[in-house]
């Protein structure tokens, strides 16, 4: 694929007021979603989780793409059409999970490595003939007690860049997520310097890589203070150290920054990404992948049952809505209660 090609997909994914939704749960984890509503995860069930978010009216005004998994990019909608094909129709562009999870780093307790290079070129080929025009590779970075390593995070920043090579050598978008978690007890400044170490790491193999910059997204963490820390950082310290740290390290080749809600809440995420758009001018577009954050009220409003299927529509379009005026900096909190 031409560079051109990949530029132009990437800048379409973080086009004005739309935003990706992360729909790429492996089958454990949305086994524990469906766990949570007590409905029974199988093939079918999930096709019909999927097909209840996809087929949204008017979801795809504020949605640019869609990242699947492997299961789901192969299923088809009720009607008899791939998801894939449904997607593109309707200006959502397909996009798949390629990694393999993040498995134990040997030699270093504690953290991790993430898996699924090997085969990879291979099936990237597959996937880009079944329509999928992004790709996703999550590399995972805990605080902690002596954690992060710089060991861990150059591992993970190399893999997190022949990824990206391997998916343009494919003519396929990739987005480098590197995400500091925010579980534990740390404070803002402690994630602030862990995500300035990761964010400096990865550019660094990325260039190293030859990675074209202009067909490629970031999808990172914003800087927060941990779950477990006694003192919970404003909305407005997250927004000033976030922009800190992607100042410092992204170069404005990049045409977006799309970020991952990492276990925020769903109006705690929409809030942050808002507070950032309306702050000032900035190099390039910021705009969210939310994976819970956009889905979790929907997924209550479902909640398995047919009958409730426009209910779990209704729930994630008004959260895409919602996150589509925070990516303008337009979003208040006082939206919320106005778009219950």
């Amino acid at each position: 694929m031409k560079s051109s090609e990949l530029s132009d997909t990437a800048r379409a994914l973080v086009a004005r007021n739309r935003g990706i939704l992360a729909a790429d749960e492996s089958s454990g984890t949305i086994k524990k979603r469906f766990d949570a509503i007590k409905f029974e995860s199988t093939e079918e069930s999930r096709r019909q989780y999927r097909e209840m978010l996809f087929t949204t009216a008017g979801v795809g005004d504020y949605i640019s793409g869609v990242i699947l998994y492997d299961e789901t990019l192969r299923q088809k909608t009720k009607a008899g059409e791939a998801f894939a094909s449904y997607l593109t129709r309707h200006g959502m562009i397909p996009g798949i999970k390629v990694d393999s999870g993040a498995k134990p780093l040997a030699g270093y307790q504690g953290e991790t490595i993430t898996e699924g290079l090997d085969g990879l070129r291979e099936r990237l080929a597959e996937y880009h003939k079944l329509g999928a025009r992004f790709a996703k590779w999550r590399a995972v970075i805990d605080i902690g007690s002596g954690v992060p390593t710089a060991y861990a995070i150059n591992a993970n920043a190399a893999a997190l860049a022949r990824y990206a090579s391997l998916c343009q050598e494919a003519g396929i978008v990739p987005i480098v997520e590197p995400e500091v978690l925010m579980d534990g007890d740390h404070t803002l400044q402690r994630c602030e310097q862990v995500t300035d170490s990761v964010l400096e790491s990865v550019f660094a193999h990325l260039f190293a890589a030859r990675i074209y910059l202009e067909g490629m997204i970031l999808k990172p963490n914003m800087v927060i203070s941990g779950k477990k820390c006694p003192r919970k950082a404003a909305p407005e310290e997250v927004a000033a150290a976030t922009l800190r740290c992607l100042k410092r390290h992204v170069p404005c080749a990049v045409p977006g920054i799309a970020f991952l809600s990492g276990g925020q809440g769903s109006a705690e995420a929409t809030l942050h990404l808002s507070l950032m758009n309306s702050s000032e001018k900035l190099p390039w577009t910021l705009t969210f992948s939310y994976g819970r954050a956009l889905q979790e009220d929907a997924l209550a409003a479902w909640g398995g049952r047919p009958a409730n299927f426009e209910d779990g529509q209704l729930a994630l379009f008004k959260r895409a809505k919602l996150n589509g005026l925070a990516a303008v900096g337009a979003y208040k909190l006082s939206m919320e209660a106005a778009a219950a």
